[in-house]
């Protein structure tokens, strides 16, 4: 006779996400993307009713909590998240947003708002003493979103990237974010691994194609045509197919790989759309990746295993809808680029 196990057919943790972060980083934003995710969302309760919110829940909560917070200590946040933690019925975790002073200077003089922690003095003392009050939560957050450069498209697209969910229930594990980016725009700064491919030949210098972006087929040819770009392409997909089964023992739930080039859209976005492609794929006995017939085994394969989004952070920038899920059934919502602004 079969054993089987309980823990077989038992629901998988329910998701329950501390928000804080300093005043005017975007903290409000991300409680409305997380809404639209499906999260049941409560702002600055007193701290104290934290336990008693999510017993009473019934499905993903995420919960803001900043220096406005009635009670508000970074001590008491941290314990109440250490006995959320270690419900084995829940996933608990804590999101911090931040931004460079200087940024969140600008904001507060374009609002005209007072700083929560700028009751008798300057908005840059508020801001002051708000880093020193919660720089234990920012050492803490399982996830720091930094909003420096970040327009509200792209915010839109790290949240729902990390904390949506498949229909069927598959996002559970890793999620795979491809990046395109531009070396001159600065790094991602969410970037676990950043591939260069300035050494391939650049389509900007064709006047034909200089104008369109690497979604455009004629740009693809043209970049795939370089002697070595099946070469660094599958080097690529080799070293992903290494690494990123490690990152699931190790516990990471999101894993960014961006690739750059000199303006972020043209042989960036060419190989980071075959990289979806592959990745997205869902493996085959017998098929290898590239087509050929040799045998790949679905379990060592990291392609089709978790979601993969794609994002193209400088046509972002440009305005453009610039991002997709590689493999998500059901087709996941995409954001609009009129999000409103944190």
């Amino acid at each position: 006779m079969t054993a089987i196990s309980m823990h077989e057919d038992s629901p998988p943790p329910r998701s329950i996400l501390l928000v804080t972060g300093l005043s005017g980083a975007g903290k409000s934003s991300i409680l409305r993307i997380l809404e639209d995710l499906g999260h049941e969302v409560i702002d600055n309760p007193p701290l104290g009713m934290l336990d008693e919110i999510v017993a009473r829940a019934e499905k993903p909560v995420a919960i803001g909590v900043d220096s406005r917070t009635r009670g508000f200590d970074a001590t008491l946040v941290l314990a109440a998240l250490s006995r959320l933690r270690i419900n084995p019925h829940l996933h608990a975790q804590l999101i911090y947003a931040t931004a460079e002073e200087s940024v969140l200077l600008r904001r507060y003089t374009a609002t005209r708002r007072r700083h929560p922690q700028a009751s008798h003095g300057t908005v840059k003392e508020g801001i002051e003493a708000e880093i020193r009050l919660t720089s234990p939560l920012r050492a803490a957050a399982d996830v720091v979103i930094d909003t420096t450069d970040l327009p509200p498209p792209e915010l839109r697209q790290l949240v729902e990237a990390r904390f949506g969910q498949w229909e069927d229930g598959r996002g559970e594990g890793l999620t795979v974010a491809l990046m395109s980016f531009a070396f001159p725009a600065g790094l991602p700064r969410e970037a676990d691994m950043v591939f260069d491919a300035r050494f391939l030949r650049n389509p900007y210098y064709d006047p034909s194609l200089s104008a369109l972006t690497g979604l455009d087929p004629q740009v693809a040819a043209y970049v795939q045509a370089d002697p070595d770009y099946s070469g660094f392409l599958d080097r690529i997909d080799g070293l992903l197919e290494l690494v990123l089964p490690r990152f699931v023992q190790e516990g990471k739930k999101y894993a960014t790989i961006a690739i750059g080039c000199s303006g972020g859209r043209h042989r960036s976005v060419t190989l980071v759309e075959a990289l979806a492609q592959r990745l997205g794929a869902e493996p085959q006995q017998g098929v290898s990746g590239d087509g050929q017939g040799e045998s790949v085994s679905p379990a060592s394969s990291p392609r089709g295993q978790w979601p993969v989004v794609v994002m193209h952070r400088e046509l972002a920038r440009q305005g453009r809808s610039s991002w997709r899920w590689a493999n998500r059934p059901g087709g996941g919502q995409q954001p609009s680029d009129d999000s409103p602004a944190s």
